[in-house]
């Protein structure tokens, strides 16, 4: 993924190869357009513009191919359907619109553009932006935004296959989510950590949930996990290879511009979202999916939630192990996950820190009672600084309806506790973000522990103080039920320098002597060019 880059420093970080070179300066220009419009109103003009882009190169590609085809009509809505692209009327497609990027008008005829694409294109009613006509909006800088994103090829099949579009896509969304701080977390889940949930429980094939589904991340990266799989055999069967349609993609979200933002997330890499609604309410109120069991869950709800309205869920079936605190959603998120989760399903999500420990309202004996009732599969720690939104410290849990089952060992009265809070790099001076092989590491130790085999191989898990354990439910007990992997981990071993204490202390003494000479010698040297210009100490 790209690396962050904040507003105010420019250096972008590379390391995982998917800067593609031409993200930084777009968003660059983009943000420069901006002027003094707020990022949260910002990011939809701009990814509404980026999504437009997008489907009229789609749409201008085959028309091209159909035109050379005697036997097609490049104006048959049918051609394209067949194709699985977007139909885009004429009044719609980005030539028309550079055309007439400079007009007064150019608000009014965007939003006549977007209306077009929602008649005519079933899967996007409701979908896209249309306030580009409201009287704040610079038109002239909207022209310019439009010549500035029509200078950038999105759609074409070469960039397509790359997904281009995708990636300048996500890259945007992590900018927004940067500069509007802490409102940011509310439709963006940093890249690194959904790549590890993914990484973790495998979504192979199978229903997949996040009941707070933001701009859809989980649903993307769990995609992306199925096409990097797919020259290898699925789990579940003993012929079939993996496929992209072996998910099916079930989400809620209860803010709508968000919902918009994941719906064009998803359309422009064709994934399915008839199943991803939304609703005022959000998941608590009104569960747009009451009778969804799901293979996989995977979740990054609010922390700490105070605003859940509680006090009208006092007696809802989903607290089977306990009424959750009205001033704190926490245990009501884990117990909604609990609820949707088939007979063998497992869920990953994140959580505040505090949920490991906290035994304030009942908090603990709900804690306590999942663990009793053996659902705790793992537990990891992660390092800080990984979010935009928020400086909390956060933690991965792993809940499994089935440690028995037959695809992997069997693991009842046993819980992986995994301390990753040393793990990750330093993006820029506020971000920290897990790379690729700190990835690997904790997922290849999850997957060992379930008796998986990791990169072909069968490895045979060990514990390793001060970074993972195998712990059972008698000793969870004997810590009160608390679930803080730094309990159970231990400290990392130090390596003996076979340097003895003695000579080490001599010589340690010895430079540090050396060391407060110099100083003094420094310090000498800045009296005498203070005193040198009347500043006398």
């Amino acid at each position: 993924m790209v690396k962050k880059q904040t507003l105010k420093d420019n250096t972008v970080n590379s390391s995982s190869g998917a800067n593609l070179g031409f993200e930084t300066k777009l968003w660059l220009a983009a943000d420069k357009l901006r002027n003094n419009m707020d990022a949260a109103e910002y990011k939809h003009i701009v990814l509404g513009l980026i999504f437009l882009k997008y489907i009229s190169d789609a749409f201008t590609g085959v028309h091209t191919i159909l035109k050379q085809d005697k036997d097609a009509d490049p104006e048959d809505i049918d051609e394209y359907r067949a194709m699985n692209v977007f139909w885009v009327p004429a009044s719609s497609r980005l030539e028309f619109l550079q055309k007439n990027a400079k007009q007064p008008t150019i608000g009014k005829i965007i939003d006549e553009a977007m209306d077009f694409l929602e008649r005519d294109n079933a899967s996007l009613k409701g979908v896209l932006p249309k306030n580009y006509a409201r009287e704040s909006l610079d038109k002239q800088r909207l022209g310019e935004l439009i010549d500035l994103i029509g200078t950038i090829g999105l759609g074409d099949s070469e960039s397509r296959s790359k997904d281009i579009l995708g990636r300048v896509y996500e890259y945007f969304l992590g900018q927004f989510a940067d500069a509007e701080g802490k409102n940011g977390g509310q439709f963006y889940t940093p890249q690194s950590i959904v790549k590890l949930l993914v990484a973790m429980i495998e979504p192979f094939r199978g229903r997949v949930f996040d009941p707070c589904c933001g701009s859809g991340g989980m649903f993307i990266q769990s995609e992306k996990f199925i096409q990097a799989h797919q020259d290898i055999k699925s789990p579940n069967s003993n012929s079939e290879r993996l496929r992209r349609d072996d998910l099916s993609i079930y989400g809620q979200e209860s803010n709508q511009t968000t919902w918009h933002l994941c719906k064009m997330n998803l359309a422009i890499r064709h994934i399915d979202s008839k199943f991803v609604a939304w609703n005022n309410e959000g998941s608590f109120l009104n569960d747009a999916h009451k009778d969804l069991k799901t293979d996989y869950l995977l979740a990054n709800p609010p922390f700490n939630d105070s605003d859940w309205k509680g006090e009208m869920l006092r007696e809802d079936a989903r607290w089977k192990y306990g009424v959750p605190p009205t001033g704190n959603a926490n245990f009501a998120w884990v117990q909604h996950f609990i609820y949707h989760l088939a007979p063998h399903g497992i869920a990953g999500f994140v959580l505040a820190n505090g949920s490991m420990s906290s035994n304030t309202s009942n908090e603990g004996e709900i804690r306590k009672d999942i663990i009793e009732a053996d659902l705790v599969d793992c537990m990891v720690a992660l390092p800080s600084q990984l979010f935009y939104n928020t400086m909390i410290p956060a933690c991965l849990w792993f809940i499994n309806r089935d440690k028995q089952n037959n695809k992997f060992k069997d693991r009842r009265g046993e819980t992986l506790f995994i301390d990753a809070r040393n793990l990750g790099i330093m993006v820029d001076r506020r971000h920290r973000e897990l790379a690729s092989e700190d990835i690997k590491k904790i997922a290849d130790t999850y997957h060992a522990w379930r008796g998986e085999s990791v990169d072909g191989q069968k490895v045979e898990y060990q514990d390793v103080a001060g970074f993972c354990k195998a712990v059972n439910l008698e000793e969870i007990r004997k810590q009160g039920h608390i679930l803080t992997s730094g309990r159970y981990v231990g400290i990392n071993e130090q390596k003996d320098d076979s340097e003895p204490f003695e000579e080490k202390m001599t010589r340690l003494t010895s430079e540090l002597s050396e060391l407060f000479k110099h100083s003094h010698e420094l310090e000498d040297e800045i009296r005498k060019r203070l005193g040198a210009i009347g500043y006398e100490i």
